[in-house]
């Protein structure tokens, strides 16, 4: 029976990276929060939630910048997304 190569089956992953998208991903869960939290008690909350979450994804797209143009550019998509979500949360309803 062969076996496959290990080389092959290693992967890569740092550690930096691996938080990084996991703040993105709690971040984004933070802002669709904030619109299912609409129309009741906990609207203000996922509002501020929503804010708080914006301040960390813009400080970490900042930060990212030293590790490398695709994590800087998956994290300012991020906060493209978040401040879209923001937007259309918080604009007056006519």
């Amino acid at each position: 029976m062969l076996l496959p190569c290990p080389g092959l089956l290693a992967l890569a992953v740092s550690p930096t990276l691996c938080a990084l998208g996991a703040v993105q991903v709690l971040c984004v869960a933070a802002a669709g929060l904030s619109r299912v939290a609409e129309g009741t008690r906990f609207e203000r909350g996922g509002q501020w939630l929503c804010f708080a979450a914006l301040a960390v994804v813009g400080t970490a797209c900042g930060a990212s910048i030293q590790l490398g143009p695709d994590s800087a550019a998956v994290c300012a998509a991020t906060l493209a997304l978040m401040t879209m979500i923001a937007v259309v949360d918080v604009a007056p309803r006519g």
